[in-house]
């Protein structure tokens, strides 16, 4: 199996996720979202995209090392948001081409549950539909949102 094509997808307000797709017909998707730099993080995974093109995507690791050291100036937030959203497609590529869920692959699961949040927009009303959802955690930006 071979990475044929990078394809990177724009979502309001300030997201961006990744697909690499495969020769095989496999496709991996991942998210290398840095708020606020989405276009330069997708001009980033445009730059990492020689590395990649013609790679075996199973080689998670060593293509993770092949685009961190690609750079004379390694990481920053840029490149390591990059390459994380890289690494998610690469590791979804590879569950599906071995039939595992990619917790499986990385060692099996730690835990049976785990405590999430939930944003509720400074709205008390939305806070409470969160509680009674089943939150038990919420945040919310005193402030407002620091980005538009």
């Amino acid at each position: 199996m071979k990475i044929t094509r990078l394809e990177t997808f724009f979502v309001k307000p300030r997201f961006i996720f990744l697909k690499i797709h495969t020769d095989e017909g496999i496709c991996g998707w991942g998210e290398p979202t840095l708020e606020g730099r989405i276009q330069t993080i997708a001009a980033t995974i445009g730059e990492y995209e020689k590395y990649l093109i013609g790679q075996d995507p199973t080689r998670v690791e060593h293509l993770w090392q092949t685009l961190y050291r690609s750079d004379f100036y390694r990481g920053g937030p840029i490149a390591c948001s990059a390459i994380s959203g890289i690494e998610q497609a690469l590791w979804d590529i590879t569950g599906k081409a071995y039939g595992q869920p990619v917790y499986k692959l990385l060692g099996g699961a730690v835990r049976d549950k785990i405590r999430m949040y939930s944003g509720c927009s400074n709205d008390p009303e939305m806070a409470k539909e969160k509680v009674a959802r089943g939150f038990t955690a919420l945040k919310a930006a005193p402030d407002g949102p620091a980005l538009p």
